[in-house]
């Protein structure tokens, strides 16, 4: 006979946090959102710590290269989407962990012999203004000179002009050895009053760039999340199926942490998938896991070795599992449960997993009622995919703008990999969907990605004051929560009232 649960699945709409006493030390500069990434014993430090609790869902939709460097700014983590060939996904993890290395490879290099024309195609692949000039176009050859937009007019010179005719030529250059320190290469930067600043060898060949960007951006970035060489840190997707291939590749580019990207991880392929990674990498490697609902799922993903796991089935905007499989659970009771399974395993064995809470965020408050619930971190779709940063593409839809946003279950996606359970369809070929469990949609853009996550964040550093804690692990250990009725989710937001915005849009 089926077994029965027989607790309601319920969402995180269905709970209110219970305000605690605030003292005078609950302000909301003094709240940290500082959480673990990775598993860690008792008394030990985890491997890798965000500084804030938001990482970015493994999707074509939300996290590439570009999305990545800005919410590793502001502290949190991107997942860059593993639907995509291994070379592909592998430049963009380089690409992240290049942007910011204080001694930054040039990626963007000319022929004197070249034209503008290059200049402005080069510019256009890359996205960078600063390119160097070497003797046969190669990032380590002899440096003859540079190109920035400050050296050309494409108003009023021919895209046929020779790069060498309006580069900066060498002897006007100021450069450095590549031995100098990166503390020396910053005085340099700012006694000279330079943009970038060229590293040479004995033999004029250019090693390193350093710019002044990234020492403003530090300074005005304090909680970017870097490596030991100060690189952005940046995690990355894959599958069941060609982790052998794929992995090694990620690891190779300088992906710090990986994650199974399956929409049900209570399977054997992942416990085959973390066996693999375990055997040629040992724990240098981190894997996380997932998504499960339950404890069962989570005792077996945590047996199997998993870093970290997600926890969420169904749940996300653009996700229709539960109603094309009949399978899923409340995002709330999942949390909750797996959170209840998670501390069991804690005192059991003295190893800390964190939890990745992943969907069922549709307002800012369901980000700390996660946490409060005992998810360490939230993945997050929708949410980003609004920004500037996101890879899908902005258009004007009845008068507003709006931002592409599919899922990795719509056959747009194709992301077979991701919903494949391991065996053959009944045709013998596995690489399609055989139906979808995703949607293509838009949402409403939102601008850039800091000014969003400044002002979700300090609602979530404003709420835990109320609640009367100023750590994520204080929050899970005294947040007291409520159930609400259907009436009293009315009682919550604005009624009775004409609201004034509403008025006036009747008016006109």
């Amino acid at each position: 006979m089926a077994h029965y649960t027989q607790d309601v699945s319920r969402t995180f709409g269905e709970y209110l946090l219970i305000p605690g006493y605030t003292s005078e030390k609950c302000f909301p500069s003094n709240v940290s959102l500082k959480t673990p990434l990775v598993k860690f014993k008792k008394g030990e430090e985890p491997d890798i710590t965000l500084n804030i609790p938001l990482t970015s869902a493994i999707m074509q939709s939300v996290s590439d290269d570009k999305l990545a460097v800005a919410l590793a700014r502001e502290g949190g983590l991107s997942f860059i989407f593993g639907s995509q060939s291994i070379e592909d996904e592998a430049a963009m993890v380089a690409r992240v962990k290049g942007y910011k290395a204080g001694y930054v490879s040039s990626d963007s290099n000319l022929r004197p012999d070249m034209t503008l024309k290059d200049v402005l195609r080069l510019k256009e692949m890359t996205g960078h203004s600063t390119m160097a000039v070497t003797a046969d176009g190669t990032e380590h050859s002899e440096l003859l000179g540079i190109v920035t937009s400050r050296d050309y007019r494409v108003s009023r010179m021919s895209v046929d002009e020779p790069v060498s005719s309006f580069m900066t030529p060498f002897d006007k250059l100021i450069t450095a050895s590549s031995d100098i320190t990166l503390s020396e290469a910053n005085d340099i930067l700012w006694e000279h009053k330079l943009n970038s600043l060229p590293l040479i060898d004995s033999n004029k060949r250019l090693k390193f760039f350093v710019f002044r960007k990234d020492y403003e951006q530090h300074k005005e970035n304090f909680n970017e999340i870097l490596d030991k060489q100060k690189r952005y840190l940046v995690g990355a997707g894959i599958n069941t199926r060609d982790y052998t291939e794929r992995v090694p590749a990620l690891v190779k580019a300088g992906a710090d942490a990986l994650c199974i990207d399956s929409s049900e991880g209570y399977t054997e392929w992942q416990k085959l998938t973390i066996d693999w990674i375990r055997k040629e990498y040992g724990s240098s490697v981190k894997i996380g896991a997932g998504n499960v609902v339950d404890k069962d799922g989570f005792r077996f993903l945590a047996e199997a070795g998993a870093d970290f796991i997600k926890v969420g089935i169904g749940g996300g905007a653009i996700c229709i599992t539960r109603e094309q499989k009949g399978i899923g659970r409340g995002q709330a009771s999942s949390v909750i449960d797996v959170c209840e399974a998670r501390n069991e395993y804690f005192k059991e064995t003295g190893v800390y997993i964190p939890l990745c809470s992943d969907g069922g965020i549709v307002h800012d408050y369901h980000i700390t009622l996660a946490l409060a619930m005992g998810a360490d971190f939230v993945m997050l779709g929708r949410y980003f995919a609004r920004f500037d940063e996101a890879p899908g593409n902005m258009i004007m839809l009845g008068g507003t703008y709006v931002k592409e946003y599919w899922g990795e279950g719509t056959n747009r996606a194709r992301n077979w990999q991701r919903y494949d359970s391991g065996g053959t369809g009944l045709s013998g070929n596995t690489e399609h969907l055989a139906f979808e469990e995703g949607v293509d949609s838009y949402v409403p853009y939102a601008g850039p990605l800091k000014d969003n996550v400044d002002r979700s964040l300090s609602k979530v550093r404003s709420t835990m004051c109320n609640c009367g804690c100023l750590t994520i692990p204080e929050l899970q250990e005294n947040a007291k929560l409520t159930l609400v009725s259907s009436t009293s989710i009315v009682e919550g937001s604005s009624h009775d009232v004409i609201l004034k915005d509403n008025l006036r849009n009747t008016n006109s």
